[in-house]
Parts: structure tokens; sequence; C-alpha cells
């Protein structure tokens, strides 16, 4: 007796497809939501692979192409603004789902495939669908379609090296056209061009993206290579790799009884050590830096601390460990997602150790703990006007009324960014920017009645303005939020090595994808930079980055972005990987030394290999997308610790906190 088939429910799986990675990932236009609900990916893929219509992946279609990923889609469908009723075009018909999704809102879509054999099958699959609004074209989509010209929107569902000037004319007034852009062929951000008057365009960078190249007259001529990094050495062969970093490796048993002294002797005399990790919830991680930084405090006499946490949040540790006479503007530090990565015992040991350190000392020299992030918009614009209203009243009342720009967001400041990018209220930029103008205007002033209070005012309306245009970039995540944020980190730092004075020392807790160079790394070829780059070029020996690296155990992070904290295992490394390199090295724990060309391990290392990044989110199940880049360690870091095997940081709970004094940092 046959079995009976086994029915799959689409409909099902696409309704939660569009709340689980659509909608749950910041898409909000209702037209493209519906859209997306109505649509039946599966009849535009092979039959093969229609059980996996609904996974957030992009798919291969026939002539070596793809249908792009669900997000995509509909991020792309979302950025080109539409009300319904447009002509839009679509280059890169490819399977024609995209173009479906278009025609559920346009009025007419008219779309352009390059390759005869999938301009059929969409065309043919669109028809059987119902779909009469849509029109595709063989031909060269870099050129557009210029018969029905001029169009509302246009979609380009390809990476090219430009924006064709072909399809620029062929928008209309106020028209909308989204394309990724790239000088690689592999990585391109996506841009939205958004034509003014007849010669004018305004450009908006929205995400980073990786597409199919744009091939034709005004794309690329022939498939370029990808990235290449900037130095290529031949290496050892791959199994004598892991021995040659065993062999060079200054091995240690415990954090407790590591010997610190080869490290400091490497670091000499450097004025900024930038210490890094390879997740935000690795208690080996924090342990090894506070371990480290205890050291370069003690013998080589560094003036402060800064982390990648905001500056009002760190400002309410740097008033507990300088036992301070004014109390900072936060009150309870690191309260607000994600708690764990400061809020946590490792964190905690050494805060109170930086205190005890500083109780013996002059006030003029106790060592600092700042804040470079610029994620406290609200907190930050609080103190500043509590500053203000103390010294100067009548500035305070014009501040309040600039920065009342900002307060329907103050809640859930990345809406801003949504407000700003969908063009439904004005941009805050210029308020803003005035408000930190007439603060520096009155420098001379200020400073004088309380320089570090001064210092705390200049650097929370700094960070309002810089938040202004983060939340306002950040919304599709693109890489323009990223340079900003790094470019913002990398301007504290300056300023703080400024204000402690003109032979100050600093030391840096950040991710390693912050305080390694970027340059050496595939977000150099996304159009990135980052501190540690920043740091390389302005410091250049006088940096010293560390790099952290771990195999498999566990970490605190989240599923999603102000999701719980969960304790999650991380897998073992991929083969290829650095870190499986080290794994295989059979060195538990070790440090490496980077920067002598001439060892074999460097040599070795000298090609671009994956490198694993877990953030305040770890995503397992999609690792090798969400969690990998290309890097060349050695160009990358000064130096590399790695644990094999590591655990969890291990947050600090309310009960811990019960009965300490008034001035402790974390609260309760």
């Amino acid at each position: 007796m046959l079995k009976p088939i086994k029915r799959v429910d689409f409909a099902s799986q696409r309704r939660e497809m569009v709340e689980h990675q659509i909608a749950a990932r910041g898409v909000r236009s209702d037209l493209v939501l519906t859209a997306m609900r109505a649509v039946p990916r599966e009849e535009f893929l092979p039959a093969h692979l229609r059980e996996f219509a609904y996974e957030d992946t992009p798919l291969p279609i026939a002539g070596e192409q793809t249908i792009s990923q669900p997000y995509i889609v509909a991020l792309m469908a979302e950025a080109l603004l539409l009300k319904g009723g447009e002509r839009v075009l679509d280059v890169g018909t490819g399977s024609g789902y995209a173009a479906a999704v278009l025609a559920e809102i346009a009025a007419e879509v008219y779309s352009v495939e390059r390759i005869g054999q999938l301009a059929e099958k969409a065309a043919s699959t669109l028809a059987a669908l119902g779909y009469a609004n849509v029109f595709v074209l063989h031909g060269d989509g870099t050129k557009g379609w210029p018969e029905h010209a001029p169009y509302d929107a246009i979609a380009v569902a390809a990476g090219g090296p430009k924006i064709p000037q072909s399809l620029q004319s062929q928008l209309k007034i106020g028209g909308r056209l989204v394309i990724p852009i790239g000088s690689e062929v592999r990585t391109q951000e996506l841009v939205r061009i958004t034509r003014i008057s007849q010669t004018e365009f305004r450009r908006e960078d929205l995400a980073d993206v990786r597409f199919v190249p744009l091939l034709g007259k005004e794309g690329w001529e022939a498939e370029a290579e990808p990235w290449q990094p900037k130095l290529r050495v031949l290496r050892p062969a791959a199994e004598t790799l892991p021995r040659a970093i065993a062999a060079a490796a200054e091995p240690f048993a415990s954090i407790e009884t590591a010997d610190l002294d080869p490290l400091l002797t490497r670091i000499g005399d450097a004025r900024v050590v930038l210490i890094g990790e390879a997740s935000h919830g690795t208690s080996e991680f924090y342990r090894m830096r506070d371990k480290i930084s205890r050291a370069l405090i003690e013998t080589k006499g560094f003036d402060f601390v800064a982390i990648e946490g905001d500056w009002p949040d760190a400002a309410r540790i740097d008033h507990y460990v300088r036992h301070r006479e004014y109390r900072p503007s936060e009150w309870t530090a690191f309260s607000r997602f994600p708690t764990w990565m400061w809020r946590n015992n490792e964190v905690r040991a050494f805060v109170d150790w930086l205190r005890g350190h500083n109780a013996a000392r002059k006030p003029q020299t106790r060592v600092a703990f700042h804040g470079l992030d610029l994620y406290s918009l609200y907190d930050s614009i609080h103190f500043v006007l509590q500053y203000l209203d103390e010294v100067d009243p009548p500035s305070a009342k014009v501040a309040r009324e600039r920065y009342g720009c900002l307060t329907p967001w103050q809640t859930d400041p990345a809406t801003y960014g949504y407000a700003a990018l969908t063009g439904k209220y004005p941009i805050c930029e210029s308020d803003v920017v005035h408000a930190l103008g007439d603060l520096l205007k009155k420098r001379q002033a200020y400073a004088a009645h309380d320089g570090e209070r001064f210092l705390d005012a200049v650097q929370n309306a700094r960070l309002i303005t810089n938040a202004e245009r983060y939340y306002r970039t950040m919304y599709y995540g693109s890489r323009a939020s990223w340079n900003l944020r790094d470019d913002h980190m990398f301007k504290t730092l300056t300023t703080l090595l400024a204000h402690h004075g003109e032979r100050s020392k600093g030391i840096v807790w950040a991710h390693n994808s912050h305080v390694g160079d970027a340059t050496a790394t595939e977000m150099s070829a996304r159009g990135e930079h980052n501190l540690g780059e920043f740091c390389r070029k302005e410091f250049g020996q006088d940096c010293y980055a560390i790099g952290f690296g771990t195999d498999h155990g566990t970490v605190a992070a989240a599923s999603e972005w102000g999701g719980p904290l969960e304790i999650k295992n991380v897998r073992s490394s991929l083969e290829g990987s650095v870190e499986r390199l080290c794994h295989d090295s059979e060195t538990p724990c070790f440090m490496v030394a980077l920067r002598n060309r001439d060892a074999a391990h460097i040599q070795g290392l000298l090609k671009p290999r994956l490198e694993r990044a877990i953030g305040v989110i770890y995503r397992p199940d999609s690792e090798l997308a969400s969690h990998y880049f290309e890097a060349l360690l050695p160009d990358q870091f000064d130096e590399y610790i790695w644990f094999d095997a590591s655990r969890a940081v291990s947050p600090l709970k309310t009960h811990e906190l019960k009965g300490l004094p008034d001035t402790y940092p974390f609260g309760i």
C-alpha cells in the first residue's frame, strides 16, 4: 500500500516567515508585509527546493543565479517607499519572485532579465499566478526599459560598480532607485538614489549586502576577482601550521598563573593598548583583560580604561573608582540591554580592584574609567540639560528647546532612524549640532567652573550629535552607521588622551571587530573603518592591539536584539578558520606574538582565513553567515590570546547588590 503524500502547509510557513524573519527584523510597511504574505515563493523555485521556500536564505535557480532571501526582497521593497499604484522598473527578474511582490503594491511592474532562459521561465510563472500587471523583457538591465519610462521607482537585484546613468535618467522627479553598489564584485552597499530635479540626485546608504554581479553595458563587463587582501604570502603546508603556532606560543595553565612579562616587554612604551574579545559574553576574555590592565596600570602607569560602553554609564563607574565628589549623570550603570555585557562579576572584580588601587593615590593621579560608545542618547540629553541648569540656565532653556526635536523617540531611539528615513518627520541634525556648538563656544568659562564636569558635559553633547546621525543611519544596518560609531569612539579616545595630559596613556576594552585593524579584514572591502584602524594610523607602533579567540564552550548572548539573556553552547570552530588552526595546535591556552614577519607561524597566517565574531547576539544555526568573516590575523592584531574552551560570563544578580553602599556603581 502506498503511503499518503505529506502535504506541506506553505501558507502557514509563509505567515510565520513574514512574522519572524521580516517584521521582527524591522520591516514595518504594511503594504510590503501584506505583499510578502500574498506571494507564494515556492512557485518560483525548482520542485526539489520548494520545501526550503520559507527559510530566510537565497536559493539557487537556473543560469547559476539565485532567488534573493525574503528579508532582502522586503527590505528593498520598503526602501522604494511605495504607496500603491506606481510604475516600477525591476532590474534582474531572476525567478520573478521580487517582481511579484512589487506587483502586489504597484500598478505596473516592468522587469528586465539578462538571461533568456530565466526571463522566459519567470514570465510563464508570473502569468500562471495571474500577475497581469508584470511585463518581462529579455535584455540588458543596466540600460533599463526606456520605452516605459519615467518610473516612480526602480529596484536592481544585482550589484554594480557604479549607478547606471541610464537608470537614473529613467526616474521621475521624486522617484527612488534602490541598487547595490560596490567596488568589489561580491560585497556591496545597498543605496537609495532619489531624483531631486533634472540634474540633482540624493544618495542614502542603507545596508551592507551581497548580490550577484550586475552584468551589462553599464555594470560589470565580466566578473572580477573577489576581495583580496593587501598582502599575500605563501604559507607552510596546512598540517604544519598548527605545529608552528604551538612552537611560537607562550602557553599558560590558567589566567591566574599566566606570566605577562613577555607580553609587557612587547607592549613596551605603547601609548594606547587595545584589548579585544571574540564575544561580549565570555568570562575568560574579561578576566584576562582584567589581568593585563592591572599590570599595565601598576607597572607602566596607564591613566585610564575606556570601554565599548556608553559615556554616562561609565561615568557612574568612574565616580565610584575615583572617589569623585559630584554625582554622575547615570545613577544605575548599564541597566539597559545588553545588561550582562558590563553588569557581570568579571567586570565587578576589576572595578572593585580599581577603586582600591585609587584609594591610596592623590585625586589627580587616580586611574579613570570612561565609555566610548554612543547608544545612550537620552541619558546624555538629561545630563547636558542638568549641567546647564546649574551653570548657565539661559543656555539650558535654549538647549532644551533644541533637544525637544528628539523627544518623540525617547523610549526607542532606533525608531527615530526609521522615521527620518521614511521622510515622515524632520531631521533633528541642525538642532543638536547647534546645541553642541553653543556648549563649545563657552568652553573657557565652563571649564574654569569645573574642568572634569565640563568634559562630561561636552562628551555627552558630542554623543547626542553623533547619536542623532547614528540612529538616522542605523535602521537598515548600513556601513555608514558602523563607521559613524567607530569614528565617535576614536574621537572620544583622542579627547580623553588630550584631557588626561600630553603623556597620558589609555587602555581600551572593546570587541575584536573594533580593536583589530579593519584594513586587514573584509570589512575594508565593504567600506567599513574601525577604531583599531584609526589608532594604527594615528599612533603607529605606539598602538598595541590584542585579539582573543576560542573554539568551544558557552557564551552569554541573546537570540535577537532586546531579547533575554541565554547561556548558549558555542559550536566548535569551522574548518579553515583561525580558530581551527589554534584548536589543532593542541595548546589549550596561549599567547602568541604577531609582529615578527620572519616567524614561521606568521608566514602561515598571511592568507585570508575565516575568523569568528560573536556579539550580544549569537545565532549558531547560521553561524557561518552570521559570525564569520575573512581576516589576515598578523595585520589585524599585534598579539593573539587563545582559550580552547571557555565559559559564559556571570551576570550580577539583584540580591548580590543589596546592602551595598549608595555609591556602588551598578545600583540595584
